[in-house]
């Protein structure tokens, strides 16, 4: 069975910008895990009217799916272009509930609460493709 692995990235206001998503899945899948993505249920939400969202799924049941979703993963893969609060309190629920972290982080200083609930810190898909390749 592959090892399932989470897709956490911003999504909240950049919503039309969710390609890096694509581009981890086919890595994971590539490599033989299984991607677990929580944008393909949640895309419908965003796509929808921008007001009032947050009405239509409430935000504990909406936080509630994903944080099931991490338990039920053998690794956390997050990407970090922009700090985002969500992604950062995946990463830090993903480490309590001790899987394996990735971060991908693009940012210049990022946060020490970000490098130290990374277990591998790495700048791009590029090195993406190499910490596959050893193995998670």
């Amino acid at each position: 069975m592959a090892r399932r692995v989470f897709i956490s990235g911003p999504i909240q206001g950049v919503e039309q910008k969710q390609t890096y998503r694509e581009k981890i899945s086919a890595l994971l899948i590539q490599y033989g895990y299984e991607p677990v993505d929580p944008w393909q249920r949640e895309k419908v939400l965003y796509r929808g009217p921008p007001e009032g969202w947050w009405e239509r799924v409430p935000p504990r049941d909406f936080i509630k799916r994903d944080l099931e979703d991490i338990e039920g993963c053998d690794a956390l893969i997050a990407y970090l272009p922009k700090l985002s609060a969500g992604t950062c309190m995946e990463i830090f629920y993903a480490k309590i509930k001790g899987k394996k972290t990735i971060v991908i982080c693009r940012l210049k200083n990022p946060s020490p609460w970000i490098i130290e609930h990374a277990d591998i810190l790495i700048k791009n898909l590029r090195d993406l493709k190499e910490v596959l390749k050893k193995g998670i």
